[in-house]
């Protein structure tokens, strides 16, 4: 994508800043958490070029390779001597901030809050080091009231956040179906309502809403109120395959520590394999460290589908994020950025490389 104009960010963010509440991208509420969470480490381990990596990353099955490797100690066993420090955010923006702060030095995060991050700073905060995951958003009605996507029309559809990933989403696909929406107030042919996801279900349940576009697992809570899914976002992508998590880095550690960030790197790239080879203890594994980060498991009802809906892989499909930034700009939350250098792959591809695995594209995105 060109630089049309000078670099900016998701003017909607501007609101979102001065209304902390609203700070939900992807995820459950607004506060940030420093679990202080550490892997055990043998005495004998030798420390690589820092005596600590911070990590940051969300309680939600589209971060379960976060979730699973921590619970795992896959990346403790790469890190060898070198302890990781987990942090646990409920909002994109939040886990920007404490990565341009120094508080994380790599976390797993949306694409929508990367984009908007690296478009802030002028490109000079972060890379996007590797994927993490795709899938895992569905459109989910009252079926009573939703019968059709025709039937979308006039009725009120939740998404999480303004300006968020699945709500960029929803108003790129009300825009394909000819019908109008005002992007920042939601108001028009449908209703678009920013919805915390802790919320949506109790919205879903009283009426407040007649669906919702959004992430797993908050999709199947509400398919276990009664709700249908209409739509999985993925039939919408080629391969149906889209971008739902990354990994970010900071230049500056990625500079110091290249190291550490190799490391991090390897340990969720063997994560994503355990993953795939491995489903149901995965899984179980992913709800431990739920169970541990909120005091709640998901029940069976919900996590088995949410499970199945959602793909581990080490492809950020850049092409994807390159669309999905498209997409704002279409919906006018977004001025045209240049994302040109948010992409650095060449650490991924060397550890997949090791690893015997194919080496990813960064679609022209990456540092030069």
């Amino acid at each position: 994508m060109s630089a049309a104009r000078p670099l900016n960010t998701l003017r909607t963010f501007a609101v979102i800043a001065a209304l902390p509440l609203l700070l939900t991208a992807c995820g459950y509420g607004a506060e940030s958490t420093d679990d202080g969470k550490q892997a055990e480490v043998a005495a004998d381990a030798e420390k690589l070029s820092v005596d600590e990596v911070k990590i940051g990353y969300f309680p939600n099955l589209t971060h379960a390779t976060a979730l699973v490797g921590v619970q795992e100690g896959l990346f403790q066993k790469e890190l060898g001597g070198t302890k990781i420090k987990t942090s646990t955010f409920n909002a994109g923006p939040s886990e920007i901030e404490a990565l341009n702060s120094g508080s994380i030095d790599i976390g797993w995060i949306g694409p929508s809050p990367a984009i908007n991050g690296y478009t802030k700073a002028a490109g000079k905060n972060l890379r996007i080091i590797s994927g993490s995951a795709s899938g895992g958003v569905k459109l989910v009605v009252n079926p009573e009231k939703i019968k059709s996507l025709k039937d979308v029309k006039g009725k009120k559809i939740a998404t999480p956040q303004l300006g968020n990933t699945q709500d960029v989403a929803l108003l790129n696909w009300i825009s394909e179906q000819g019908w109008k929406v005002d992007a920042e107030s939601g108001k028009g042919d449908v209703s678009v309502v920013r919805t915390d996801n802790k919320v949506t279900p109790d919205a879903y349940r009283s009426g407040s809403i007649d669906g919702a576009w959004v992430p797993e697992p908050t999709a199947s809570k509400l398919v276990a109120e009664g709700g249908k899914v209409l739509l999985d976002e993925g039939d919408l992508w080629p391969d149906k395959k889209f971008v739902i998590t990354n990994i970010i880095v900071s230049q500056s550690f990625l500079k110091d520590h290249p190291d550490v960030v190799e490391a991090v790197l390897r340990g969720s790239v063997k994560t994503n394999e355990w993953i795939n080879a491995n489903p149901d203890k995965a899984k179980a594994s992913a709800n431990k460290a739920l169970e541990e980060l909120s005091g709640k498991a998901l029940p069976a009802e919900v996590i088995d589908p949410a499970w199945k809906s959602v793909t581990f892989l080490d492809d950020p499909l850049a092409a994807t994020l390159d669309t999905e930034a498209e997409h704002a700009v279409k919906a006018g939350l977004l001025e045209q950025p240049d994302l040109k250098g948010i992409y650095d792959l060449a650490p991924l591809n060397k550890v997949l490389k090791a690893e015997g695995q194919d080496e990813v594209d960064d679609a022209g995105l990456g540092v030069k």
